[in-house]
């Protein structure tokens, strides 16, 4: 069972990046993945979810409006579409599962989440 995440590294403010996240050992097509944001100093944050059931997501405030997360079933792969990143997106992300997206928005109940990836680090800087 593993979560492997793929698509980190640095970019200038403005710019995009795309996070992956392939499942193997398991199915996604009943569980909510998704990814936190952990920053030294600041509250691990819960940044997005996709429920493959029922296509349900959730994001976080700050994120809203410029990423876009989505789900490839066939693959076991969810992705992280990150545009306009902010100097403050900077941060490792890590895919997570659990089993509601809503759980997304407590993401220091580590009791919600079943499933950890390793992360990969995002770095938005000029």
């Amino acid at each position: 069972v593993q979560l492997q995440a793929s698509g980190g590294g640095l970019v200038q403010p403005g710019g995009s990046l795309r996070l992956s996240c392939a499942a193997s050992g398991f199915t996604l097509d009943y569980d909510a993945i998704g990814w936190f944001r952990q920053t030294p100093g600041k509250e691990r944050e819960g940044v997005s979810c996709l429920r493959f059931r029922d296509g349900s997501t959730y994001y976080s405030d700050s994120v809203k409006g410029r990423f876009t997360i989505s789900g490839d079933s066939a693959k076991n792969t969810v992705y992280l579409q990150m545009n306009s990143l902010k100097p403050e997106d900077t941060g490792v992300y890590r895919c997570v599962t659990g089993v509601l997206c809503s759980s997304w928005s407590r993401p220091t109940h580590s009791e919600l989440f079943d499933r950890w990836g390793q992360g990969t680090q995002v770095t938005v800087s000029s």
